[in-house]
């Protein structure tokens, strides 16, 4: 879905590149510009709850950013933050993290030529049985840092009557070494994502109904390429396809294309020992034979096809539905769009993708409004898996809820739902997610080829100003994890946080905040985990 461009404008007259849209709508209203650095001092106190009863402290200082724009031709905001945690115990946290979120175009011509970038550092836990779970309040065993950027200018313009839409965007992902993991007796250690380079590019050339001819036209291709680190694995994906518009009424509009796509997916072996095992590097990680043929592990070329409805009856609703043939299967994708009022909107996604972690990560980012507020943990300081956002794309969903290094076949769907009244703001978002995953026989990684794992996610938020001076932010998460890897069972990761913040004076402030969180695990070899923390901390803002 991602990797197409959307028929729409050609069928209804609108923007098909999101940004473009944002520098259209931009044009209507005035440059705003804030920017919020801080610094801010904490007292924290965790304790295990289970299965020990470990209670410690420690301190934390930090200085960050809080950024927005909003202008004729440039639009969006940013969040980052360096925190230094400093142990008073033996077993304290203790160490640097630097976390945030960003997401931002400008319009190097206007309603032509849009610069596009966004980027996320994010701390995560990673479970045994390969799932993942975000800013975790305790530092257990399988922390890790993720980070991801990407960049690239988008296109819109006209010839005569012709359109012109395109996109150019590279992407870099990176996992870190996580600390040890907790495995049940006899599982195989999950192979984690390292590190890897996306490339992603779109041309497309079209008329509208009514212009050429009766009925819209066009004609586009498309590249991915993904290369990943571990075991040299690559996704090499390209495609061409025509397509036909057909308007039944001003709102609705029938849509068709056929095309030709080449997928191919290859990997090399691993570094071997005298005993014929597959040898680990120092960071967890297989090495790769570098000497060693490239394998094919997937490979499909052909016809695609795909059919599909566009409705749009007004400039507060929007519903795109496509079903067709793509990476030799049946595809299914699509988006729904409703906001009600300028304070509310619905959003739901349905998605279907080859890629690897990192080409799901860079897709994400990209997918990110360009307006936004982060929502933070207010223990952990990390960020959440949603931003408070009217615009979708608003919620990370289950693109953070596992790590394996496997390229994988990703289908799902995600909805997010986000109101404004008053002085308070809500959202709620949630989803499911199923990679399959795609490995080369006669490798390491062989075993691995059509297992899958499911997640099922939800995430929530509610903040608000209860008076002149003070306010409260309140989170929840819940993620529910299923696995087809022998012995890896499933998992449940939850979490709840509370903050009460108190003006001082016109810059300095208090917060007060307690959270929970834990992980239930489907073996009957792992204990459970529930971890409570407090806060106590003071921010000044310039």
């Amino acid at each position: 879905m991602a990797r197409r461009l959307s028929s729409l404008a050609i069928a209804l007259g609108c923007a098909a590149l999101p940004l473009a849209a944002h520098a259209e709508e931009g044009e209507k209203r005035p440059r705003q510009v804030t920017v919020t650095p801080y610094i801010e001092a904490a007292q924290v106190l965790t304790a295990e709850l289970s299965p020990g009863n470990d209670v410690v402290t420690y301190s934390r200082i930090a200085a960050g950013v809080d950024a927005q724009v909003s202008g004729r031709n440039t639009a969006g905001a940013i969040s980052l933050r360096y925190e230094r945690r400093i142990g008073w115990e033996k077993d304290s946290p203790d160490g640097d993290l630097i976390s945030g979120i960003a997401r931002v175009g400008v319009g190097l011509i206007p309603q032509t030529l849009t610069l596009e970038a966004g980027g996320i550092a994010a701390r995560t836990r990673v479970e045994g049985n390969g799932a993942s779970i975000l800013s975790p309040i305790v530092d257990n065993a399988g922390k890790t840092n993720i980070y991801g950027v990407y960049a690239g200018p988008s296109l819109h313009t006209g010839m005569g009557d012709l359109e012109v839409e395109g996109h150019y965007r590279i992407g870099y992902t990176k996992v870190e070494e996580p600390d040890a993991l907790v495995t049940a007796p006899g599982a195989e250690p999950v192979d984690v994502f390292d590190e890897s380079v996306v490339q992603n590019a779109q041309l497309r050339v079209g008329a509208r109904p009514n212009t050429l001819l009766p009925v819209g036209v066009g004609v586009g291709a498309g590249w991915y390429r993904e290369d990943i680190n571990n075991l040299d694995q690559r996704v090499d994906d390209r495609h061409i396809r025509a397509d036909v518009t057909v308007p039944v009424s001003p709102s609705l509009a029938l849509i068709g294309g056929v095309g030709y796509e080449d997928v191919k997916i290859s990997s090399r072996d691993a570094v071997l020992d005298g005993q014929g095992k597959p040898v680990v590097g120092a960071d967890g990680r297989y090495v790769t034979d570098k000497s060693s043929p490239r394998q094919i592990a997937y490979q499909t070329d052909g016809l695609i096809w795909d059919a599909g409805v566009l409705w749009r009856p007004s400039r507060r609703t929007s519903l795109e539905a496509h079903v067709g043939r793509r990476y030799g299967s049946m595809s299914y994708y699509g988006s729904l769009s409703y906001q009600p009022s300028s304070r509310s909107s619905f959003n739901v996604g349905v998605y279907d993708t080859v890629s690897g972690f990192g080409g799901q990560l860079n897709n994400a980012l990209a997918n990110l409004p360009t307006e936004f507020e982060a929502l933070r943990n207010p223990i952990s300081g990390d960020i959440t898996g949603c931003v408070d956002s009217l615009d979708k794309g608003a919620c990370l969903g289950s693109v953070l809820s596992a790590v394996r290094s496997s390229t994988f076949r990703s289908r799902g769907v995600a909805a997010t739902y986000a109101k404004r009244f008053g002085r308070w703001q809500a959202g709620i978002g949630a989803g499911y997610d199923n990679r399959k995953f795609i490995a080369a026989d006669n490798t390491v990684l062989a075993d691995v080829n059509g297992k899958a794992d499911e997640t099922v996610w939800l995430a929530a938020y509610l903040n608000g100003r209860l008076g002149d001076s003070s306010s409260v932010s309140t989170n929840i998460y819940a993620s529910w994890f299923d696995s087809d890897f022998e012995l890896a069972g499933g998992s449940t990761g939850f979490g709840a946080s509370a903050a009460y913040y108190r003006s001082i004076t016109q810059h300095l402030s208090a917060t007060a905040a307690v959270s929970i969180d834990g992980v239930n695990r489907a073996s009957s070899t792992l204990d459970d985990t529930l971890s409570a923390a407090a806060l106590l901390g003071m921010r000044y803002s310039f």
